[in-house]
């Protein structure tokens, strides 16, 4: 249920409809309502200070908000304690227990919403730490510090790939994946692949506060929450939340461990080796994270794979039966080279698709288009560089000239000819080196009429250093050259110094020669002598 007197409060503050949503994890329409009333009141912040929570659910007749006095709450206390003596005990066994207790006619939490509220009560009693060292209590996760490098073989940019680790402290098993960002989606697959290579769900997991995991509901709070998103993929996995205190460097110590031996164990091995897809990266970081789970020895003579399912595997929770997805609709148009667009990258659609306006459904691993309730096609989401293809060759029409309005290799080729020899090789370049030729309409298109709309022999004389130096020519590479060929044509002639002014300066001698120009009158200097010029000196 919506949280009402956070959204007034946040409207009180300016925010966004779409920061609200993201914050309380409810509806625009109920941010909408919370803005009617406080319009049509006239609830001032000092007003909405002096207004007790009652007070404020009282303003939401229509059962939106709810009174937690309607609620049976938790014996929280209780359940830490039997967490404590009994090691098998479960938060899904606690809220069991809950629910078949006799509440006198009061309503009983939900299993998400117990489990929200579990992980609330232990980060205001700071009893993260006291928890967390027992078999399946918790998972420890964070971004380690240190990256790898991808190289695309197209352009030669090299991408830096960050890690993601997943540690349980009890047993020491590891888990690490690489990603191209640290944004929500990345963060949460990660999540739900280590759960499955874990087999099962710990009662916590325990983020070091990045920002896809919690945030501050106001700048220069100390107080952070969850973010809406990752909570809820908590509730899928029936997990509680526990972000670790800030400044108790005892409560990462599991996790600063299991990134110090991902460090040496993963990127100390994999540094120095040229990778050309994330893939084959994650491919060779899982082989190093056998290693560690599987084959290092420690002190007690065991590995932590070992003593994970000697004491550990038996106390994880069930995964869910479909793991959770994030999707995001997005409308796209399909461009003349029946491609759409989907953060920075490119997805074919048919070709009869050409200037349509479709609807696109990604998720952490496929981007569906579809045409209404039609599914169209589907890719798998491409990682790394941005402006990169996915073009099914099914899509690609038999002959590009048939089909009309669409580009084709000559239209290109005429093209790059009104501007010279250099930037046609450029343009050929560009589509020689898609797989297939198509792929490079729109980078071509970018080039011609985007970069050499206004100047054509800057193109050219960029193009030409292209060339010269023999770099992978991309529109990003020819706009920074061009962008160092206005610099210097813009390059202001040497300054000479104005002689100066000052009084006391001894005189010097001119260096300036005069060339002497014929049929050109020079006076005399007596001419300019006080008195001569008066008595009849040259005029």
């Amino acid at each position: 249920m919506a949280d009402y007197r956070k959204i007034m409060d946040l409207l009180l503050d300016q925010r966004s409809y779409a920061t609200i949503t993201e914050i309380v994890g409810c509806s625009r329409r109920e941010v909408a309502a919370a803005k009617k009333l406080i319009m049509t009141r006239g609830i001032t912040r000092a007003l909405f200070q002096a207004m007790t929570d009652a007070e404020v659910q009282g303003l939401f007749p229509d059962g939106r908000a709810r009174v937690s006095d309607d609620y049976e709450q938790p014996d929280y206390p209780r359940v830490v304690a039997s967490m404590r003596n009994n090691r098998h005990f479960t938060l899904q066994q606690a809220w069991s227990r809950y629910v078949g207790q006799d509440s006198g006619g009061l309503r009983k939490y939900g299993y998400a919403q117990y489990c929200h509220l579990f992980s609330e009560y232990l980060r205001k009693n700071d009893l993260v730490a006291t928890l967390k060292h027992e078999p399946g209590r918790a998972m420890l996760v964070d971004w380690a510090g240190d990256t790898l490098g991808l190289v695309d073989q197209a352009t030669g940019e090299v991408i830096k790939a960050v890690l993601f680790v997943a540690a349980l402290p009890f047993s020491g098993a590891v888990f690490c994946r690489a990603k191209t960002d640290k944004e929500s989606p990345p963060w949460i697959d990660a999540h739900a692949r280590a759960c499955a290579l874990f087999g099962g769900t710990t009662k916590l997991i325990v983020p070091d506060n990045p920002t896809t995991s919690t945030h501050r509901l106001r700048q220069g709070d100390a107080e952070r929450v969850v973010n809406a998103r990752y909570r809820q993929f908590a509730d899928h996995y029936g997990v509680a939340v526990v972000p670790a205190r800030v400044k108790k460097p005892r409560d990462k110590a599991a996790a600063e461990n299991a990134v110090n031996v991902v460090n040496k164990r993963v990127i100390g091995y994999l540094a120095e080796e040229t990778w050309s897809s994330l893939a084959e990266l994650n491919e060779a970081i899982a082989e190093r994270v056998h290693e560690i789970n599987h084959v290092m020895v420690r002190a007690d003579d065991t590995t932590r794979w070992e003593r994970f399912e000697a004491e550990e595997a038996a106390e994880l929770g069930p995964l869910p039966a479909d793991p959770f997805e994030e999707v995001e609709w997005k409308d796209v148009k399909v461009g003349r080279n029946y491609h759409v667009i989907c953060n920075y990258m490119h997805y074919s659609v048919p070709h009869a698709y050409a200037g349509r306006l479709l609807r696109a459904r990604v998720t952490s691993a496929k981007v569906a288009v579809f045409d209404g309730h039609d599914l169209v096609c589907e890719h798998q989401l491409l990682t790394g560089r941005k402006g990169q293809y996915a073009t099914l060759p099914a899509h690609v029409p038999p002959q590009h000239r048939d089909i009309d309005g669409l580009w084709t290799r000559r239209w290109f080729t005429d093209l790059a000819r009104s501007f010279g020899p250099a930037t046609v090789t450029v343009i050929e370049q560009v589509l020689d080196r898609q797989q297939i030729e198509a792929q490079g309409f729109l980078d071509c298109q970018n080039i011609l009429t985007g970069l050499g709309r206004r100047n054509k022999q800057r193109l050219e004389a960029a193009c030409q250093q292209v060339l010269n130096i023999g770099t992978a020519p991309t529109y990003t590479v020819l706009k920074r050259i061009m962008a160092g060929i206005d610099s210097d044509a813009k390059k202001s002639a040497p300054r000479v110094p104005a002689g100066s002014t000052r009084k006391g300066q001894p005189k010097r001698e001119s260096t300036v020669k005069f060339k002497e120009i014929a049929d050109v009158y020079v006076r005399d200097a007596s001419h300019y002598t006080p008195g001569i010029g008066e008595q009849g000196g040259a005029a």
